[in-house]
């Protein structure tokens, strides 16, 4: 009997815990909307100051932000692009590849050598 006791109450515990590991635990999941969704979207970008007197992006979808880009994409640090040029050229790239159905539209570090950008 004592035995039964301890195989159930070690179910349960090995139960208990599968189910709070469980995907997303409740927590709520943040996620890109599909490419499709943007088939009759206007894009557009806007250069923003970063730090350290560089520059970066947003991504307009009909004039509301889409993407906010803070800083290079891919890399540490919370700088961004030495010109505006650079920051242009990236968030021109980011547009091709939402129009493609590419989401999330993410950029590589050899894409940015290939744009001369860093």
């Amino acid at each position: 009997m004592q035995k039964n006791f301890f195989l159930v109450i070690g179910y349960l515990f090995i139960s208990t815990i599968m189910f709070a590991q469980g995907k997303n635990a409740g927590q709520p999941v943040a996620s890109f909307p599909a490419a499709s969704q943007f088939a009759n979207t206007q894009f557009s970008h806007k250069i923003i100051p970063a730090v350290n007197n560089t520059y970066c992006y947003d991504v307009l979808a009909d004039g509301k932000i889409l993407i906010h880009q803070p800083s290079i994409p891919g890399l540490p640090g919370n700088e961004g692009f030495k010109t505006k040029l650079d920051a242009e050229k990236v968030a021109k790239l980011i547009i091709s590849k939402i129009k493609k159905g590419e989401m999330p539209p993410s950029v590589t570090i050899d894409e940015l050598k290939k744009l001369k950008v860093i």
